[in-house]
């Protein structure tokens, strides 16, 4: 049996959701972990789950200026991160005529650009040790699709990119990544934390109404229980071998595999047309 090696985890957002459970389950395991806040009243809260383990940082992920200052005190106690958890994220909700362009930009802000900020921060010093793990929340919206998330997903899709391109680039420097990808959990990400672009135009009350009645009656019923994706994290930080990609949920899971079967069958449906630009 692997003894247990304690690790420094720096986890973006912990003051509620999947930050707050991966926070308590990794301290609760015996780890340190540096965690950000944009709260500076809840730094006293989090610290006291477990003192000289937990350290608060308080941090707004969109400002990159900030990150490397933000830091540079608490790494002196702590000496080095093994594991960076870019959990910082929202989801905005509305069709993609409906919502501006600042939206956008904001949503990209927080769920792409931040994460890539973070892990600029880290990276070097993983690669000059030849250690280091690096984990991206994503969604399995960074796999499906539905009306009315169009940004949330466009940003999913591309930290998803992102993340195996560098698990490819840093892979022989002994640096892990992996994109854990949560289904519906029992979060606030559908409910106070989630930003909605007003209605506006008529013609898409059919497509996109059911679909945001359907998500807001669910809110708090979610099959998803952060708790566990918490325990799969660790298992996930304390694998020799960890995945690039995983999933978590059933329904995760279900939806994917559907959403590959179907693309599969498109390819084939489409082969011939694929196959006929090349050179002769």
């Amino acid at each position: 049996m692997t003894a247990f090696a304690p690790k420094t985890l720096l986890i973006t957002g912990v003051s509620s959701g999947f930050g707050r459970a991966f926070a308590s389950a990794a301290l609760a395991a015996g780890h340190t972990v540096v965690g950000t806040l944009r709260d500076a009243g809840a730094c006293a809260d989090f610290q006291a789950q477990a003192p000289g383990r937990a350290h608060a940082v308080v941090l707004d992920v969109t400002d990159s200026a900030a990150i490397e200052p933000a830091l540079a005190g608490v790494l002196r106690k702590v000496g080095q991160i093994d594991v960076l958890v870019n959990n910082a994220g929202y989801g905005h909700e509305g069709t993609l005529e409906e919502s501006s362009l600042a939206d956008m930009r904001h949503q990209f802000d927080v769920n792409v650009f931040g994460a890539v900020a973070m892990t600029k921060a880290v990276l070097p010093a993983m690669r000059e040790r030849r250690s280091g793990h690096i984990v991206n929340i994503t969604s399995m919206g960074g796999f499906i699709t539905m009306p009315g998330i169009a940004y949330y997903c466009g940003s999913k899709f591309a930290l998803e990119g992102i993340s195996e391109v560098l698990a490819k680039e840093v892979a022989a420097f002994g640096v892990h990544v992996t994109a854990i990808a949560p289904g519906s959990f029992r979060t606030d990400w559908a409910g106070r934390s989630m930003v909605r672009a007003e209605r506006r135009v008529s013609d898409y009350d059919t497509v996109f109404d059911p679909i945001r009645e359907a998500r807001q009656a669910k809110d708090g019923r979610q099959a998803g229980d952060p708790a566990k994706a918490a325990q799969a994290l660790l298992k996930v930080i304390a694998a020799e071998k960890p995945p690039v990609h995983l999933l978590l949920g059933k329904d995760a899971l279900a939806l994917v595999r559907a959403k590959l079967a179907s693309m599969s069958e498109e390819i084939d449906a489409w082969e011939a047309v694929s196959a006929s630009t090349d050179h002769d």
